[in-house]
């Protein structure tokens, strides 16, 4: 049976521009220069600088003229992405922020480094080892991680050198070879636990009763002190608490992650530049966007003359007709990109500034208890722009304030009420968390239900569920782990 409905469906397609747009909104300040330089490195008829006369625009427009001659170009004709694409990844991820406008090399130099297995190889170069040995040393560096660590069990290594190296031996041989390869530095490197990794550490101390009392106590208590039953260790080997404190404090000084401690690599620090800068000016905030996201653009004048040349020629070719439409095209492209570009400088200075007079009393302070209940249609609202905007403002840009630079999505937060029926932010919450454990007893320190309690008592009534919660986005172990003796 054949039926026959009539379906209204409302949609909305944004123009290739506005998706150009929206990408140039997004890019922070360092990206945006680079994107700006591609612009100007694929479009000769855009310019750097201030104009001489500022009757440019209109001797530009006077060349599309509707005349039989003169061919308009429509927008569809117009391929904005070729000039605006986003297909190779830009350098500014290895551009320093450190030069001003007058420094011509903008390279950020790369550290000529060695990987963490290669260090280890180099050390062994020293270890007298035959050639079976070398081969399983070889593949016990290459089994350490990251962290400094060798996780699979020396079973599972004798297997693997048997099938992929074809080396075949003992566990007995490889345990001999790994603790050469424990003795490399860093201390503690090719362990198979942390107790492990710790003693190795503790074992290339000078031997005092300190360190001696911290080595007994990882190899006969290793359980309880990672527990933190501190009265079990008093107990069991029978010493005071001061004896305890300064072993406990040898265990404390040492690395957990040694391979985390080595600097040999080649990684790259992302440097930030603010987009932003908010100062406080005779008692008021002051709000400057980067002088580097509003650079001084023009179109190509030799250009547009080329349109007029083409508009009086008599003789037309076809070769000319092809030469000017793509003229039009670069023209067109230029004076969008112009545009642009103002149109982000606008949207970000309002959003910023919204963002600004919206936490007020926090810019003016510095103090996070100040910071209100804020969300991204919070601000949307009050500029009217849409809600995704203002995302690609606050999640892509840093600003510099008197109490440094953060990312300006930070200043975002949901609410909770309060027992007078307020809106209180999270971050407050959570500040008065920080606070209030900082300030507890270590030898009794207060779990998540005193907590809970001690903010109801402050006027803000949290379940003890979300105060764990909060506790764990700030880092903060559970009682039972802050504990000191």
């Amino acid at each position: 049976m054949l039926k026959q409905h009539l379906q209204l469906k409302l949609s909305q397609k944004l123009s290739p521009q506005q998706i150009q747009l929206m990408k140039l909104i997004q890019l922070p300040t360092l990206a945006f220069e680079q994107r700006l330089k591609q612009e100007m490195e694929e479009n000769p008829a855009l310019e750097s600088g201030k104009e001489d006369t500022g009757t440019l625009e209109d001797e530009y427009a006077d060349t599309f003229d509707e005349s039989e001659d003169s061919e308009r170009i429509e927008a569809e004709d117009i391929n904005i992405d070729d000039y605006l694409g986003d297909d190779e990844i830009p350098d500014y991820r290895t551009r320093a922020n450190n030069y001003s406008e007058d420094d011509s090399d903008r390279q950020v130099p790369y550290a000529a480094g060695i990987s963490f297995t290669q260090h280890l190889l180099n050390q062994l170069n020293t270890e007298y080892l035959d050639d079976q040995e070398w081969t399983i040393a070889e593949f016990l560096v290459g089994s350490v991680d990251e962290s400094g660590y060798i996780r699979r069990p020396v079973a599972d290594i004798m297997d693997d050198l048997a099938f992929t190296q074809n080396v075949y031996t003992d566990e007995a041989t490889i345990e001999k070879v790994l603790q050469k390869v424990q003795q490399l530095d860093p201390p503690g490197v090719g362990a198979r636990s942390l107790e492990e990794c710790l003693l190795l550490q503790l074992e290339r101390k000078e031997p005092t009763p300190a360190v001696e009392m911290a080595i007994e106590i990882l190899r006969k208590s290793f359980d309880h002190f990672s527990k933190k039953h501190y009265k079990k260790l008093l107990q069991k080997h029978d010493i005071g608490e001061e004896a305890l404190r300064e072993a406990i404090g040898e265990i404390e000084k040492l690395n957990p992650k040694p391979g985390g401690s080595y600097s040999g690599g080649t990684k790259i620090v992302e440097h930030v530049v603010p987009d932003f800068t908010i100062r406080i000016v005779d008692g008021e905030l002051e709000l400057s966007l980067n002088g580097r996201n509003a650079p001084e653009l023009h179109v190509s004048r030799e250009y547009s003359n080329m349109l007029a040349g083409y508009k009086n020629a008599r003789d037309k070719s076809k070769q000319q007709k092809d030469a000017v439409m793509f003229i039009k095209q670069k023209l067109d492209a230029a004076k969008w990109f112009i545009d642009a570009i103002k149109q982000r400088q606008q949207t970000l200075y309002v959003t910023m500034n919204a963002i600004m007079e919206y936490q007020r009393e926090y810019f003016m302070t510095g103090d996070e208890r100040n910071l209100k209940p804020m969300i991204l249609k919070d601000i949307a609202d009050q500029i009217g722009m849409d809600v995704s905007t203002v995302s690609r403002v606050a999640n892509s840009k840093y600003v510099d304030t008197p109490y440094g630079t953060r990312l300006i999505k930070e200043y975002f937060s949901e609410s909770i009420k309060n027992e007078q029926g307020e809106d209180v932010s999270t971050k407050e919450i959570k500040k008065i968390l920080e606070t209030v454990v900082g300030e507890e007893n270590k030898r009794k320190p207060l779990t998540d239900d005193k907590l809970a309690k001690i903010l109801k008592e402050k006027g803000y009534p949290i379940a003890r569920r979300t105060i764990a919660k909060y506790r764990e986005q700030l880092g903060i172990p559970v009682a039972r782990l802050r504990k000191e003796i």
